[in-house]
């Protein structure tokens, strides 16, 4: 008798150990759903802001070690790297934290615009532009990297730009982070619909 009265306690999960275990597991998920980009939007700004540390990480270094900087942005292979000039020419950028080639994540898109007037001669960045590049293949190694869009310069000047990143599937004008230098030199971020006359 004393046998049986145990067994039917023993015979399954009360419904309040049952809540507990499910409660339990929707916060788990919750965890590590939370520390997961959730869409391609907020990819974007990740990326935008890792590009926005890194040029002010580069104007401040710029200003400090009298050395000049640059930043080239490859729209086809989404991609965008930065430079150091050297006595020998423009180097990979050899900063401990700061990587010399960044790739955008699949889902996103880069840009670049030039501001001001002075930059719009796009003949200036591309391969057959003022010069012929086959006049002095033999004077020049091959390896040599293409020279950056963007100049961040000791004297605490920055080329103006903005540079967009935003969703593959979405539109530059309403879905992109901006990373803009004004004509002052100053960097800044801007959210999507976000404009400079707002910063």
């Amino acid at each position: 008798m004393h046998q049986t009265h145990l067994n039917r306690f023993r015979a399954g999960f009360t419904l309040l150990e049952i809540l507990l275990v499910l409660v339990l597991v929707s916060l788990a998920s919750v965890a590590v759903i939370s520390t997961l980009p959730t869409n391609a939007k907020d990819e974007s700004k990740k990326q935008a802001q890792s590009l926005y540390q890194r040029l002010l990480l580069l104007n401040e270094e710029a200003m400090l070690s009298g050395r000049d900087y640059g930043l080239r942005v490859d729209e086809k292979k989404s991609t965008y790297y930065l430079m150091t000039l050297e006595s020998e020419g423009w180097k990979k950028l050899n900063i401990e934290q700061i990587p010399y080639e960044t790739k955008v994540e699949e889902s996103a898109t880069i840009s670049l615009a030039l501001g001001g007037s002075s930059w719009n001669d796009d003949r200036l960045f591309k391969p057959d532009g003022l010069f012929n590049d086959e006049l002095f293949d033999d004077l020049f190694e091959k390896k040599k990297l293409p020279p950056p869009q963007i100049f961040i310069v000791s004297s605490g000047e920055v080329t103006p730009f903005t540079v967009s990143i935003y969703p593959r599937q979405g539109d530059e004008e309403q879905d992109a982070w901006k990373v803009t230098a004004k004509e002052n030199g100053q960097i800044v971020l801007l959210a999507p619909g976000e404009s400079l006359d707002e910063s």
